[in-house]
This record gives C-alpha cells, structure tokens and sequence, in this order.
C-alpha cells in the first residue's frame, strides 16, 4: 500500500489490464452475456456512493463515470466491457485524476472499489 502511495505521488492514472502485474489489477470475467453484464454493471455504479454516470456507450461497450475525492479533486473513470464469447463476459477499468499532481493511489483505491462492488455482486458469475 506505501508503495502505490508513492507511485501516486507522480502518477495520477491507473489501469487494469489482462498483462496487470498486481493481481488485484487484473482484467475481471463473468460467466455472463456483455448486455447482462452491462445492466449489473450500471447498476451496481448507480448503487455505489459518490460516483456520477455520465455517459454510456453501449455499442463500444464503454461506460464512463465520474467520482468526486475526499480533497475535492475530481476523477474520471472509463469501464470498458468485452464480449469474449456469447457467455462470457470481460471489464477493464480506467481511472484518472484532473489535475497535474500525483493521486496519492487513489485510482488504484477506486478501481478496487468498484471491482469489489462488482465481485459482491457478481459472485455467482465471476470467473477466477
């Protein structure tokens, strides 16, 4: 956790991705269609405290979303959803901080938040 911290002294971004180096980053699957998954997805943000959808993107599976911090900067947040077969199901997070300073890992700390509120609810679904 100190070290994200220090990384977030000059980064302001963080990603998940299939080649992640930290587990917790890596891309989630779920045993479910991309239009399913898209509907828990939604639903889930709309339920999750401080976080604005403000645009969804159906046909390019992108899903982009708004979190104000506790020192009132402002982070954006892109889900992207893929479709790997007609069950199964990909997300990706990216989160950015506006503002030229480091972020403190606190896009490290919003992408955990959100793949934890997926998993919880997804549980049944998600694929290790």
């Amino acid at each position: 956790m100190l070290k994200r911290t220090l990384v977030g002294l000059l980064r302001s971004h963080e990603q998940t991705g299939e080649k992640a180096k930290d587990p917790l980053l890596k891309t989630r699957y779920y045993k479910l269609s991309k239009d399913k998954l898209w509907e828990e997805v939604v639903s889930t943000l709309k339920k999750i405290n401080g976080y604005k959808i403000l645009h969804e993107v159906p046909n390019v599976g992108e899903i982009v979303v708004e979190k104000k911090t506790i020192t009132g900067r402002r982070q954006d947040i892109t889900l992207t959803l893929f479709a790997i077969t007609p069950v199964k199901s990909a997300v990706d997070i990216y989160s950015a901080s506006r503002g030229s300073l480091g972020d403190l890992g606190s896009n490290y700390r919003t992408i955990l938040d959100i793949y934890n509120a997926l998993d919880r609810r997804l549980s049944a679904y998600k694929i290790s």
